[in-house]
């Protein structure tokens, strides 16, 4: 006969229990996660008439989600990509849009949930990658999708921004980043671009008598002023608009930053007086 308090049989429940919860637990689980799979597949949130846009956020006015669903037909008769769109707050359809819309390896689904800290998320096909690579997914999401820019132009503007940006890509076949430069950019651009030509001016002080300008010295220079006025001040503006405008700012910020440096007087050796006899 076992005794309730002995030591061996407390041992024998410790290791009993052990086993029930190893055995139990994992099947607690996966029922609990039953209801949540079937709450995330939910058709009867779709459409009764088809749609290429499913507003479930309100983040688009009736004008504004009509033009947008004949733009994405009309882009899908033209180029042959399908792009949708998904708003949600608190309800989604889950995975009954996939079969609702026939999305593919062709497809790009924007999905706009005001949950999260960015607006903006993306469901990309196999074959959108070649064209669109991830970089240009992430840069897209953070340009159009920050709570910033979402504050101050709205839901709706950062919806129609990201597709325009999608379609204008696709349609020339890929880009290696999202066309179109945000003035804060812009800014910085402008202000690497100066300080490059800050650099250059500097370099090309005259350290020799009758020099007007040394070459030599702005040449081995060229590291610097050529990456802070090349590389982050033209680069990024050539790459992203094809507008002339910003590249002749950056180009005159470049040129009055050599300007002004090259005119402050550089500070000179004192010439010893000759000694009086």
């Amino acid at each position: 006969m076992i005794k309730l308090d002995s030591p061996n049989y407390q041992k024998f429940m410790q290791r009993l229990g052990a086993i029930a919860i190893a055995i139990f637990l994992p099947l607690a689980i996966a029922l609990s996660d039953v209801p949540a799979a079937y709450a995330f597949d939910s058709p009867e949130l779709l459409p009764e008439v088809y749609s290429n846009v499913i507003d479930l956020g309100r983040f688009l006015n009736e004008s504004e989600e009509t033009v947008l669903d004949q733009k994405l037909s009309q882009f899908e008769q033209q180029t042959g990509w399908k792009l949708r769109v998904l708003t949600q707050v608190d309800r989604t359809p889950g995975r009954a849009v996939k079969d609702f819309w026939g999305l593919n390896d062709r497809s790009v689904m924007l999905v706009a949930d005001a949950r999260g800290r960015n607006l903006l998320n993306f469901s990309v096909g196999d074959a959108v990658y070649p064209l669109l690579s991830r970089t240009f997914w992430i840069e897209l999401q953070s340009r159009y999708g920050n709570q910033f820019y979402v504050r101050e132009q709205g839901y709706d503007q950062s919806i129609l921004s990201a597709i325009d940006a999608i379609t204008i890509c696709l349609a020339k076949d890929g880009c290696a980043v999202v066309p179109g430069i945000p003035q804060e950019q812009w800014i910085l651009t402008l202000i690497t671009s100066i300080v490059g030509g800050v650099v250059f001016g500097f370099a090309g002080h005259p350290r020799k008598d009758g020099e007007i300008f040394a070459w030599k010295w702005a040449l081995i220079f060229t590291p610097l002023w050529g990456m802070l006025f090349i590389s982050f001040g033209l680069g990024p503006v050539l790459t992203r608009t094809s507008e002339w405008m910003p590249i002749v700012r950056n180009v005159a910020g470049f040129v009055g930053g050599a300007v002004i440096a090259y005119l402050i007087p550089s500070p000179k050796r004192a010439v010893p007086s000759p000694e009086i006899p």
